[in-house]
């Protein structure tokens, strides 16, 4: 079995563990409660069939011994009357959905994504507040559980991005601002509360003794207090009626994509990438998997042919692409400067201005970058240091960091040392990253670190020991669900899902025809 098909199976069995939250005995709980899940919430709420992108399934995976899968919180990317949303929906069955540290990485990168696409988000609130053995990396800091109102307070009063919230189940204490931020509040009769505090809590500060629902329920917050603005009988009627609500949104429609499809069947991905990581392979082929048929236009394809540069398209979607090619690339006809062969992978002086030039001219014409990441790195040597590559990478980092049309990032193999900064790496705010199993991100391999580390006396008995535990570290920490443990990649994809979630994600960015630098770009004021 080849090299992805093994992580992929491998993922594919921790996915379906992640999926199921805090398990049958939860799930259970939660129906006899007369609640959905959150999936299931999810499900109803979004169109039928339609796309689903979910963002940190992975996130907190490896952490607090298996205690909080999804940092019980889903977050993802949807359709509802055919419009992209983001959903951000909290998992009462993993600790009564409780906030996590993890959990508010999550929800601001969800936010994150509304504020950058313009497009709506929609809350599933059914939380019993901070995690408080925990709290300290969720209350203080800058990004801390404070930046989600911030960003709700960004979104309702500068961006202008409809914000939904349902109250579920319980929303309690400072969480309730996150519903008291958006544009809406929906509560369901019977289960929903929403208060600063809840009847405990006001009994011991006050002394005053009153029930949930007549503290903080449906009824109270509708008609009563009047925090809340429209009532459900049950999760589903709740859910259908914030559909009826997104879809009177009103929305600058665009022309549909034309469609198409590709040369080769994405299923042959699992063929055509080596088992060993550090093998060479066809990357043209994999992209025919990928890219339309016949809509490949390479960019000066006979200069540094190590990085691909070309306009293609995805399901009718034009990219402008940007692909590292592996394998040992003959050097230029006639010698001279360039014309020794080249290592793919590698980013050289010639191919850094190469990439910048054609980054500029994509975002001068407004055409989405796709980076297609397996990279080990910019060139170092006496040549390449009186090359100019320190200037040349400078000018491919500012290319790609200042362009403001939509970057998306694949990450097939190796992500490594600054050639993955260049490639769009995630501090510089791509508008979504994604990664195979294969994905290996890290300053550089195991075998590079241990040679800088020790040198020549990698090989002595004495340091065995050390090396041994160095290599197994780095092979730990280089596998990408290690990445999507930390949110460093949005998600891991299957490769036969690649070409579709790609589709989509274009779609979503094409929301927004302003400039997508950071998280958003405050519009000008009058």
């Amino acid at each position: 079995m080849s090299r992805l098909k093994t992580l992929t199976a491998e993922y594919r069995e921790l996915k379906g563990r992640l999926e199921q939250g805090g398990g049958r005995d939860k799930v259970r709980r939660q129906h006899d409660q007369g609640k959905l899940t959150a999936r299931e919430r999810i499900e109803a709420l979004l169109d039928q069939g339609g796309a689903w992108f979910e963002i940190g399934l992975l996130v907190a995976s490896d952490q607090y011994d298996g205690q909080a899968p999804g940092a019980g919180v889903v977050t993802g990317l949807g359709r509802i009357a055919g419009r992209p949303v983001v959903v951000v929906a909290n998992d009462a069955t993993v600790k009564a959905g409780s906030w996590w540290p993890e959990t508010i990485k999550k929800m601001l990168r969800a936010q994150e994504i509304a504020m950058r696409q313009r497009i709506p988000i929609v809350y599933l609130v059914d939380s019993a507040g901070v995690n408080l053995p925990y709290q300290g990396g969720v209350f203080p800091g800058q990004y801390g559980a404070a930046r989600i109102f911030y960003y709700n307070s960004i979104m309702r009063h500068y961006l202008r991005v409809p914000q939904i919230a349902a109250v579920m189940g319980p929303c309690i204490a400072g969480g309730a601002y996150l519903p008291a931020l958006s544009d809406v509040i929906f509560m369901v009769e019977g289960t929903s509360f929403m208060g600063l505090g809840g009847p405990n809590l006001v009994k011991g500060a006050t002394g005053q003794t009153v029930d949930a629902e007549s503290l903080g329920g449906a009824v109270t917050h509708t008609a009563v207090s009047a925090v809340a603005h429209y009532r459900a009988k049950d999760d589903r009627e709740c859910l259908a009626r914030i559909r009826d609500y997104v879809a009177r949104l009103p929305r600058t429609l665009r022309p549909p994509a034309p469609g198409g499809k590709p040369k080769r069947n994405p299923k042959e991905l699992y063929d055509l990438l080596p088992s060993d990581h550090r093998m060479s392979y066809d990357v043209r082929a994999v992209l025919e998997c990928v890219l339309d048929a016949d809509k490949l236009d390479e960019f000066q394809p006979d200069l540094a042919p190590e990085m691909i540069c070309a306009h293609g398209a995805i399901e009718g979607r034009t990219v402008a692409l940007i692909a590292n090619s592996r394998g040992v690339i003959k050097g230029r006809k006639g010698g001279g400067k360039g014309g020794a062969p080249k290592i793919g992978g590698i980013i050289y002086t010639e191919s850094a201005e190469k990439v910048a030039y054609f980054i500029e001219n994509a975002d001068r014409e407004r055409i989405p970058l796709l980076f297609v990441q397996d990279v080990s790195g910019f060139m170092v040597g006496t040549e390449a240091e009186h090359s100019g590559i320190i200037r040349a990478g400078a000018r491919f980092v500012e290319a790609m960091a200042t362009a403001t049309v939509p970057k998306l990032v694949l990450t097939v193999n190796h992500a490594s040392g600054a050639g993955y900064y260049a490639m769009a790496g995630q501090g510089f705010d791509p508008d979504f990253i994604v990664s195979w199993p294969t994905g290996r991100m890290g300053v550089m391999e195991g075998e590079s670190a241990i040679q800088a580390v020790f040198g020549n006396d990698a090989a002595k008995p004495e340091n065995a020991p050390a090396v041994d535990a160095m290599r197994a570290d780095y092979e730990h920490q280089l596998d990408a669900r290690f990445a999507a443990a930390r949110g460093f990649v949005d998600a891991i994809v299957l490769p036969e899902e690649t070409r579709d979630t790609l589709a989509f994600l274009l779609e979503a960015t094409d929301e927004f025809t302003g400039p997508h630098v950071g998280a958003f770009v405050l519009p000008s004021q009058p």
